[in-house]
């Protein structure tokens, strides 16, 4: 909820913030970088900057293109 909320604040303040998450492969490097304590864990970090109101949008493929069911029935699948 904490991520959600500082998400959120960052967006009504017009920056932008993507959740990028981690395995422990860098843990060991990343506590010896920041020097922070044995007993914590990575698990994600929240980046953020930029103005939200710059970004332009952006077209996408049509929906069929991007997304596939395979071994259902078609007919049964919902589409919105």
């Amino acid at each position: 909820m904490h991520q959600f909320s500082a998400w959120v604040a960052l967006e009504a303040e017009g920056l932008g913030a993507s959740l990028q998450h981690y395995n422990p492969v860098i843990d060991a490097e990343v506590a010896a970088a920041w020097n922070l304590p044995k007993s914590w864990k990575l698990q994600a970090e929240l980046v953020f900057g930029g103005r939200t109101n710059q970004v332009e949008a952006k077209a996408a493929n049509p929906l069929e293109d991007r997304y596939k069911v395979f071994g259902a029935d078609p007919s049964t699948v919902a589409s919105t």
